[in-house]
């Protein structure tokens, strides 16, 4: 069961593509994502792109060089701020 409250009802809602859990009775406890389209979970989180969206964008630079020149310098800036950390 996990960290649900026993024997307390759960609502479910939708709202932009995301599915949201919160208790009937337990207004001080909000909602929370259970699920949805991932593109809108992804955003909901705070992500940039869901992974679909990541292997379209990678996709495309094998078709536009400017996006593929972009990417290339996008990876190399995360190659080097990885090593710093």
């Amino acid at each position: 069961m996990g960290d649900l409250i026993p024997n307390e009802t759960l609502i479910y809602e939708r709202a932009d593509g995301i599915v949201y859990a919160r208790y009937a009775n337990k207004p001080e406890i909000k909602r929370w994502i259970i699920g949805g389209d991932p593109g809108a979970v992804a955003r909901a989180q705070g992500e940039l792109l869901d992974y679909s969206e990541w292997k379209m964008l990678c996709n495309l630079c094998e078709e536009h060089p400017i996006l593929k020149k972009q990417m290339d310098k996008l990876v190399t800036t995360y190659y080097i701020i990885k090593e710093n950390n």
